[in-house]
C-alpha cells in the first residue's frame, strides 16, 4: 500500500514515501480503515525528531499520523458498531500517513462534512473540550485564550463563546478578523500584552488556557494574580517550573468518542468552524510537516489521498 514511513529519528528528509508498505490486518475488535485525508498536528513532527520518546515509544518502521477520516474497509471478529463502507473519523493505531490504518477511537462521519474538514476534528476538538472543562468555565466568566487562532485555539474559542464564556484571544494582528468573527475579542502577543488584555477584559480574567506555549506564564500568572489554579497549558515546556499543568491526555475512550460526536455534528451544521489552511498530497508529507514546524499556518493542515 501507499504510505509514509520513517526508520530513524531526524527532519523531513528520514520521512519515505513508498507503495510497498505493507497492509495492516485488523484482529479481533479492531477496525481497518480505508484513509481518505490525514490531519496534520505537531506532534508529527515532534515523534519523527525522537523528542517525546518518553511519552509515545516508536516501533520502526514507523508511519506518522493520529487523526483521520476515511471508510471502513475490514473490521476484525467481534465488530458490530461498524460495518464495511461506513465512513468514519477518529483516532488511528498504526499511523494515519497511509492508504490503510487500523483504527483506535471512530465515530461515524456525518454526511455533509467533507473529509478534510473531518480530519481536521479529532485531536483539535478533544483537546480543546478538555482543557475546558479542566478549567469548569462557566457562563459570564471571562477565559484568556492563548494561540487563540490555532487548530486548537479556534476550537475552543467557539465552543466556549456558546457556553456564554467571553474570550479574550492572542494571535498576529492577521488574524484578528478571524478571531472576532468567532465571537472572541482579539489581542496581540508580545510586549505589553498584560496591558492589552487589561484594557480588552476590565473585569479580570477568570481562567487561562495555553494553546501557545511562547513565554506565556508569566503574563498569564500576573493576569490572574499569581493563581495557578485555573490556568492550563498544552505547549508550554516550562509549565512544571511554574506550577501549572500541563494536559496531555487521559481523557475516557466514551467521553472522546461523544465529544467527538457532538463537535461533528456542528461541524457539519455549520456551527462549528474547521479552518484548513492547506490541503496536501501524501508524496508531500514531508513538506506538509515542515509547515507545520514552522508555525505559520492558518488553520488546519491536511495531507490528502
Amino acid at each position: 500500500m501507499e504510505a509514509i514511513v520513517y526508520e530513524e529519528f531526524g527532519g523531513p528528509e528520514v520521512l519515505r514515501h513508498t507503495t510497498g508498505a505493507p497492509v495492516p490486518e485488523p484482529g479481533p475488535g479492531e477496525v481497518r480503515v480505508r484513509v481518505a485525508a490525514v490531519g496534520v498536528n505537531p506532534l508529527d513532527y515532534k515523534r519523527r525528531e525522537g523528542w517525546v520518546e518518553q511519552f509515545y515509544p516508536t516501533t520502526f518502521p514507523a508511519v506518522p499520523g493520529l487523526e483521520f477520516a476515511g471508510t471502513v474497509d475490514a473490521v476484525g471478529e467481534g465488530v458490530t458498531e461498524v460495518a464495511p463502507g461506513d465512513e468514519v473519523l477518529g483516532w488511528t493505531k498504526t499511523g494515519a500517513y497511509a492508504e490503510y490504518a487500523l483504527a483506535g477511537d471512530i465515530v461515524r462521519k456525518p454526511a455533509e462534512l467533507s473529509w478534510e474538514r473531518a480530519a481536521s476534528l479529532p485531536v483539535a476538538g478533544e483537546t480543546a473540550q478538555r482543557v475546558l472543562d479542566r478549567l469548569g468555565v462557566r457562563r459570564g466568566e471571562t477565559l484568556l485564550l492563548h494561540g487563540a487562532a490555532g487548530a486548537v485555539g479556534a476550537i475552543a474559542v467557539q465552543l466556549a463563546v456558546a457556553a456564554g464564556v467571553t474570550v479574550v484571544g492572542t494571535a498576529s494582528e492577521r488574524n484578528h478578523d478571524y478571531l472576532r468573527s468567532l465571537g472572541a475579542i482579539p489581542v496581540t502577543y508580545g510586549d505589553g500584552l498584560a496591558a492589552r488584555v487589561r484594557a480588552a477584559a476590565p473585569q479580570g480574567v477568570d481562567a487561562v488556557f495555553d494553546a501557545a506555549g511562547h513565554d506565556t506564564l508569566p503574563v498569564s500568572l500576573e493576569l490572574t494574580g499569581g493563581s495557578t489554579e485555573r490556568i492550563v497549558t498544552i505547549a508550554a515546556n516550562d509549565a512544571e517550573q511554574y506550577g501549572v499543568h500541563f494536559s496531555s491526555g487521559g481523557t475516557p475512550p466514551e467521553t472522546v468518542r461523544a465529544g467527538l460526536t457532538e463537535h461533528a455534528r456542528l461541524a457539519a451544521e455549520g456551527r462549528l468552524d474547521v479552518r484548513v489552511d492547506q490541503v496536501l498530497p501524501l508524496a508531500l508529507a514531508a513538506k506538509a510537516q515542515e509547515l507545520s514546524q514552522a508555525g505559520h499556518a492558518k488553520g488546519k493542515l491536511v495531507i490528502r489521498l
